[in-house]
């Protein structure tokens, strides 16, 4: 219908979350989902802006910290977590092809979403990821593949991470939108219209009546795209030990494939930072970012907000931090690495 179609216009693909276009960022910390509660997000653990630690890592070289300089062939593989902000990246992306000149390739919209994948599986998407001619992206939501098992190259790695709290808010508020599964049964037919009562049922209520969809338990594993607890598992991999939630092994080895493979891993609260950090480091693909993000994107973006999303109590994203720990020791770390990479360019601006 007529008021359907005006109702998706709210929305991107993916329903994602995005910035108003009123202002710019005023600050690092300044950029945050829908203004719930203000506007402000978690805040981090500990102001990393210091002049101690600019003169610190001021003196480290951002080549040593830019794994693109590892890469063989021009190719950059966005393996985009979910309700990051990724479709606005994929809109930037694609405005940015045109301008870089370089190729842009997307999965197309699947039935059921497979994330976590064989080893077979894992060696199909190396072969199909290295096929591409250089320059090329080539976007997909699927956990990290080292493609040097299957005795390729590896591409040049990005990604986004949001705190993890507000995004399993985002997700579940998302999947209940109207135009969400309207959508989807239009896409595939066969598939059941959800539960009315479950559509009602709101994050709060959810939380305190301790119902199943809301228990956020240590080391559980729920297979394929439906879990969207765990963003590590996109940075950990397809391993058993990458699958349990909140596990300090998943986080781990997440963190290990960031600073070994990831040239950049953005965080959706510091979209300047990101944008900067981006042009600078992968320039090849992100040359004028942050120029194309505010005059093409963002004016494109603003009115993707997903409407059906209320504001969620602070005691009760509290009552859920307390089963994120590693997810959100996971998410610090990107932030402070983000930052390291942002400070070790001495730009006399902030980001």
């Amino acid at each position: 219908s007529m008021q359907l179609s005006n109702e998706r216009l709210r929305h991107t693909a993916e329903g994602e979350d995005v910035l108003d276009s009123g202002s710019q960022p005023r600050d690092r910390d300044a950029w945050y989902m829908e203004g719930e509660e203000g506007g402000k997000g978690r805040p981090m653990q500990r102001d990393l802006s210091t002049a101690q630690e600019r003169e610190l890592y001021g003196k480290l070289d951002p080549m040593e910290l830019n794994n693109t300089r590892k890469a063989k062939k021009e190719i950059l593989f966005f393996n985009r977590v979910p309700k990051v902000g990724s479709q606005t990246t994929m809109e930037l992306l694609k405005s940015l092809s045109t301008k870089n000149k370089f190729q842009y390739h997307k999965d197309g919209v699947q039935k059921t979403e497979k994330i976590k994948m064989s080893q077979y599986e894992e060696g199909k998407l190396s072969k199909l990821v290295n096929s591409f001619q250089p320059s090329s992206v080539y976007v997909k939501h699927v956990c990290f593949t080292n493609f040097t098992k299957f005795n390729l190259d590896m591409p040049i790695y990005v990604n986004m991470v949001r705190d993890p709290v507000e995004r399993v808010i985002s997700w579940y508020y998302y999947v209940r939108a109207p135009w969400y599964f309207v959508e989807r049964k239009r896409a595939f037919p066969d598939l059941p219209l959800p539960n009315p009562n479950w559509l009602k049922k709101d994050f709060e209520t959810c939380v305190k009546t301790n119902d199943p969809e809301c228990r956020y338990l240590p080391g559980h594993r729920r297979d394929g795209f439906g879990d969207h607890r765990r963003q590590t598992m996109f940075f950990c991999g397809h391993a058993d030990d990458c699958t349990g939630f909140n596990t300090e092994v998943a986080m781990r080895k997440a963190k290990e494939n960031v600073e070994k493979h990831y040239a950049v891993v953005g965080v959706l609260e510091e979209l300047n930072k990101t944008l900067t950090v981006l042009e600078h480091y992968v320039p090849r693909f992100f040359k004028g970012a942050k120029d194309v993000y505010y005059n093409e994107v963002k004016i494109f973006s603003k009115i993707n907000r997903n409407i059906y999303k209320p504001t969620t109590a602070e005691a009760t994203k509290d009552i859920v931090r307390k089963n994120f720990t590693r997810e959100l020791e996971f998410f610090d770390f990107c932030k402070q690495r983000l930052h390291k990479q942002y400070l070790a360019l001495n730009l006399d601006q902030k980001p």
